[in-house]
Formats: C-alpha cells, structure tokens, sequence
C-alpha cells in the first residue's frame, strides 16, 4: 500500500492549527526556525491579524499556510510516517519540493517573505479578483460563462464534486468583470470570493513573477527524493530544473488539482492525507481515501487508516 501527501494553495485569513502548535513540541520547534528564517514572530505566524498592504499580506499567509503543511508533515514522520509521492496546488506545490529536498526549507521561507517586496498595485489599478465557477461534470474547461472574456482567465481546475455532478474552476481576471459574468449567469454558476484582491495564476500576476524572478534564479534547486507531482501540467518532476521551472511558472499559470491526484493515483498511491485546510473536506471527489489533518485528533485518525489500510510504517517508502 503506498501513501501520499497532498498540500493544498491558497491563503486564508483565519488561523489554523493553533491546537497542532500546543500539542506538539516539533511544531513548534519549526515555528522558531520559520521565525529566524523570515524576521516574523511565531504569533505572526500562528494566528495573528495578517497585514492590510495586499502584498504583504499575501506574503505572511504564504508563509503561515506553509509552516502549517510542513508542521503536519513533521508530526507524522515523528510517527514514522512518510510519504511514497507527495504533491500539491500552487504554495503547496512548492512547499512539498521542500520537503523532498528539492529546495532547502531555509531558502523556501526566506523566497516567501521576499515577495512581501513586491510592489503594490498603483493605487488607480483596476481591481483584481477571483471567483469559482460550478460547471456540469465532464464538460470541458471552457464551458463555463466567463470562457472568451478578455479580462479573465482560466486559472484553475478542482475537479468533480463528491456527489458526481459538477466540476469547480478558479477564474481569475478583473473584479469587474467576474462581477458582470456572475450577475449575468443563472445563480451560483460563478461565485467571485469576496476579500481576494490577487489573480492568481493569471497574466495579471506578470509583474510578482517579474519580480520574483532573481530571487528564484539565485536559489538552489535539486533533484527530488520523492516523486512530486506537478500541479502545472500531469507529471511528476524529476529534476532541479524541472522544480525551478514550476517556482517561476507558479504566479502565471493555471493549476490543476486534478493533475495532481491523476499522478499520485498513476504512482500507486492507495491513500492521501491532506496536509491543512486549505482543500475543503469533503467537498471534492479523489481517486483514493483521503484524510484531511489540520488539528490534533486527525493525526491519529491519519494513522490509524493507515494500519487499517496495511501501509507498512516500519520500512522506509523508497523500499516499500
């Protein structure tokens, strides 16, 4: 039986794993190490207000949604649990290449808090934004009502729902105009989320990866330990500049969700655990149990499945 770790993107506004933190003396080992690495307190990192300037609050939600994922990871291989694949969408595509060695931890942090350098959009920009929207399942990507609007963009795929009957697509584009294809479609076909101010994986997130760019070419890449699914196209990454190309490549292409659970599924893995919160539970249809961990009682929920499931914890993935 062979296991993956599955990370989700995104960042919210609500703190997560406080209960983790207080439970388990490695998280909060890591959460010093975050700290000297990046100049932030641990509170900040925890569960502080995050900031109001657009960039720098992207930037410490990245950093607080990663130390998270990272954190889970380390309470279960404290339990002898590791990954045989490991993937993830977008911030989780990136920080799971730390955790297969294909970038130092100390070098991810210290990327994720730069970006809080970035300049902010000038203050007459039109305002960015980004919705879902809910098609029929088996329909192609670009049926869906925004398809063909100049000032959006097709920025992710989710996958079926649970239940088989839609599919849910990330549209990233102007405010306005994710407005105007919502209020025009029948309800609840496009949802713009309100306080996201940031087209993510869109053309309008040149100037970030514009900036991000030295930074990104001045660290070190290597080959990963673990196969690492790509969340840019279906394949898993095998080499640093494979893992290099997908930091670059982040800020402005789409994702998939889909191409990471398809690879993870084509490496045999029989079981996932959803390292976070940020991939709702229950919500989306996989092709294998998953476990989502985000407090205290599911690391041992994740563990027991796993006896339950017969992946040996005894012998090291890469021999399994």
């Amino acid at each position: 039986m062979t296991l993956g770790y599955l990370l989700g993107g995104g960042v919210g506004t609500e703190p997560h794993g406080v209960e983790l933190y207080k439970a388990y003396p490695v998280m909060r080992d890591l959460y010093d190490q975050v700290s000297g690495w990046t100049g932030l307190t641990v509170g900040q990192i925890l569960e502080e207000e995050l900031p109001t300037a657009l960039e720098e609050r992207q930037s410490t939600g990245t950093v607080r949604e990663a130390a998270l994922a990272m954190a889970v990871h380390d309470i279960f291989a404290e339990q002898g649990l590791r990954p045989d694949a490991i993937g993830g969408l977008s911030l989780g595509a990136m920080t799971a290449a730390a955790l297969v060695g294909a970038v130092s931890r100390e070098e991810l942090f210290r990327m994720l808090v730069h970006s809080r350098h970035v300049p902010e959009p000038a203050p007459d920009a039109p305002r960015q934004g980004i919705a879902l929207a809910f098609v029929p399942a088996g329909a192609p990507e670009t049926d869906h009502p925004g398809h063909g609007h100049p000032d959006i963009h097709p920025s992710g795929d989710f996958g079926v729902t649970s239940d088989g009957s839609q599919r849910i697509l990330m549209l990233s584009g102007l405010a306005a105009a994710l407005e105007q294809v919502a209020a025009a479609a029948p309800p609840g076909t496009v949802v713009p989320l309100p306080d996201r101010l940031i087209a993510v994986h869109s053309p309008l997130r040149q100037p970030y990866r514009d900036f991000m760019a030295p930074h990104i070419d001045a660290m070190t890449f290597a080959t990963p330990r673990l196969p690492l699914l790509s969340c840019l196209e279906q394949r898993a990454l095998a080499s640093a500049d494979d893992v290099r190309d997908l930091f670059h490549r982040n800020a402005t292409d789409p994702i998939s969700l889909v191409d990471v659970y398809t690879g993870m599924k084509g490496q045999g893995v029989d079981l996932a655990f959803v390292m976070g919160p940020s991939i709702p539970e229950g919500i989306l249809d996989f092709p294998f149990p998953v476990v989502h961990v985000d407090k205290p009682e599911h690391i041992e929920q994740a563990v027991t499945t796993a006896y339950e499931l017969g992946i040996d914890l005894t012998t090291p993935p890469a021999t399994r």
